[in-house]
């Protein structure tokens, strides 16, 4: 059986990305202890992994990049905001815990959509936040291998991800 379209795919990896000297710093382990499952073509991972790993089969290791682009796309300056304070103002919320420099507050935008945001600065009455992914803008070089896969059952794609061992439990 191979990776494709609509089966259950269990790997393990290494995430390594360049910081700013050139050097790769390890960002990411998924180890054969706790190895990450997905079902292909649904999973919500960049679609350039999810490209570079069709086809291979159950022992296949592997080893590439995945571009900004076919990542979590090149950083926007745009996505950097000054909010007003107040809308951190929660009741039962400890305003200057959540407001810690590089935390990730959950939000909501005003079309509904849910994202995050990483405190950048606190400033009198706004906070900065970045809203760009924190993989944006970066080459993210993968290595590992495929434990197992095996085809999703239809309950599976319809709820958009894996049951069962290494998945959501209803």
């Amino acid at each position: 059986m191979k990776v494709e379209k609509n089966n259950v795919v269990a790997l393990i990896y290494s995430l390594r990305i360049p910081d700013n000297d050139g050097e790769m710093d390890i960002v990411e382990v998924v180890t054969e202890e706790d190895p990450m499952y997905f079902i292909q073509g649904i999973s919500g991972l960049p679609e350039g992994f999810e490209d570079k790993i069709e086809g291979l089969a159950a022992g296949d290791t592997f080893d590439f990049v995945v571009a900004p682009e076919e990542g979590y796309g090149e950083f926007d300056p745009e996505a950097i905001v000054e909010l007003p304070k107040a809308v951190f103002q929660m009741e039962g919320v400890d305003q200057e815990e959540l407001l810690e420099i590089g935390n990730i507050v959950p939000m909501t935008n005003e079309d509904g959509e849910r994202m995050h945001g990483q405190v950048v600065e606190v400033k009198d009455d706004v906070v900065v936040m970045n809203f760009n992914h924190p993989l944006a803008g970066k080459e993210m070089h993968f290595e590992g291998s495929i434990l197992s896969i095996r085809p999703a059952t239809d309950e599976e794609i319809s709820h958009g991800h894996v049951h069962g061992e290494g998945g959501h439990h209803h």
